[in-house]
């Protein structure tokens, strides 16, 4: 699902405002350190009994989040035996993006929502600028440990960001910057 512009923005917002409240900084990003700075538990399948992992794989083979407004406890599963850490990266970025982005139903525009912020969350295009000289898919995903899908999908939309003035930050483009400068 196509999201509207503004909405993309603001999920950019999100990302980055999200990103300085909980002191992350370091390349490649890592949604388990986040998670842990936002309180949110991240638990492995394989740490369920038998019964609820079957439950869980038939909720979804990567992973889900439960949450409850009442007592602000958000917790993620997560398939630990998918088939790379790129992989589980970005299903457990996805969940955060549900909890950063305040989502109480899940539909359609929840999905592509929170889809959008593990894209932009594990690889924004203004650091791959950056932080990479010869900038491939294979460069994004060595440099990001994305998988390899998932680097595939931010080599496209970094060329598309570049091609549409990417060069010229905006002021949360400026702001990611400062946040990972030390990285540099």
């Amino acid at each position: 699902m196509r999201l509207e512009d503004e909405q993309y923005e603001e999920i950019k917002r999100t990302v980055i405002d999200t990103f300085s409240l909980y002191g992350i900084r370091c390349i490649p990003i890592s949604a388990f350190e986040m998670a842990t700075k936002m309180g949110i538990k991240v638990i492995p399948y394989s740490a369920l009994s038998e019964e609820k992992r079957n439950a869980a794989m038939r909720e979804s083979k990567d992973g889900f989040s439960i949450g409850s407004s009442q007592s602000q406890e958000w917790i993620i599963f997560y398939n630990d035996a998918c088939e790379s850490y790129g992989r589980i990266n970005q299903t457990i970025m996805h969940e955060i993006g549900h909890y950063a982005m305040g989502h109480i139903k899940d539909g359609e525009e929840e999905e592509s929502e929170a889809k959008f912020f593990a894209k932009y969350a594990l690889a924004p295009p203004p650091l791959i600028h950056t932080f990479i000289e010869h900038i491939t898919p294979d460069t994004i995903r060595d440099v990001f440990d994305l998988s390899n899908q998932a680097a595939k999908n931010a080599y496209w939309y970094y060329r598309s960001w570049l091609y549409n003035g990417g060069s010229y930050y905006t002021d949360y483009e400026e702001k990611i910057l400062e946040l990972f400068k030390a990285e540099g």
